[in-house]
């Protein structure tokens, strides 16, 4: 990967959110751009710090993953949204597609399937 994709991580679980951004930051190609845990906040940070990839929970105080994609979206309609679940119902699945994310990645999954859906994430926005 030539260039850095910049991402954002809203995520409420503090441990989880910290653990991201280590295991993030430290990939070739990945810059954390930020850092926030409420989805309501999610739209102005995305607006603000023009990340690449918006790397965001599903189930999230103040807005859900479907209620904040569509907002980090209207706000930063270059971002592309990547919701993160422990777990989601097939309902869960076709709200947070419909509102715009383009990938919905179980919280269990091995870190390089997290890398490869930022990475195509990104790819999508050139």
């Amino acid at each position: 990967m030539s260039t850095v994709v910049r991402v954002l991580l809203v995520e409420d679980n503090e441990v989880y959110r910290s653990t991201l951004e280590l295991l993030l930051n430290g990939r070739d190609g990945i810059e954390i751009a930020g850092s926030i845990a409420a989805g309501d906040e999610a739209a102005a940070a995305a607006e603000t710090l023009d990340p690449d990839v918006v790397l965001m929970d599903f189930r999230l105080p103040g807005l859900d993953g479907a209620g904040a994609t569509a907002a980090v979206l209207a706000a930063s309609p270059r971002a592309a949204v990547v919701c993160l679940t422990a777990e989601a119902t097939d309902a869960d699945r076709r709200a947070v597609l419909a509102a715009g994310a383009v990938a919905l990645i179980e919280k269990g999954s091995p870190i390089e399937d997290l890398v490869r859906a930022i990475t195509s994430a990104s790819d999508r926005g050139e």
